[in-house]
């Protein structure tokens, strides 16, 4: 039996693998912050600000994500999406991404 903290554990490891494919997902069109969180967890990705923020700022140093600030509908929030290496890697890490999860649902189907 496994006990609830190594299954915690391990459930962050999963969680950790699939962010960055779920994040980038997400970033086809721009979208701030605070957007950008509910969009993934309203579709079951929740991820916290610290979690989030960091990652944003890691892949635009990457040179996947553009941004840029907009004052046009309140308050001043800075836009992120994903620039022509991003689109490129989001297509990848998705065919990736189907190519493992294939190979998980029959290796979880066998006996």
């Amino acid at each position: 039996m496994v006990d609830t903290d190594a299954f915690g554990k391990l459930e962050l490891e999963l969680r950790r693998g699939v962010v960055v494919l779920a994040t980038l997902s997400q970033l086809r069109a721009p979208r701030y912050g605070y957007e950008l969180r509910q969009a993934l967890a309203e579709k079951g990705m929740p991820i916290e600000e610290g979690t989030l923020y960091p990652l944003l700022r890691r892949l635009e140093t990457q040179g996947l994500l553009q941004s840029e600030w907009r004052t046009e509908d309140g308050p001043p929030r800075r836009y992120y999406s994903l620039n022509a290496n991003g689109r490129k890697l989001l297509v990848k890490l998705t065919d990736s991404w189907q190519g493992m999860n294939d190979a998980m649902h029959r290796l979880l189907r066998e006996d």
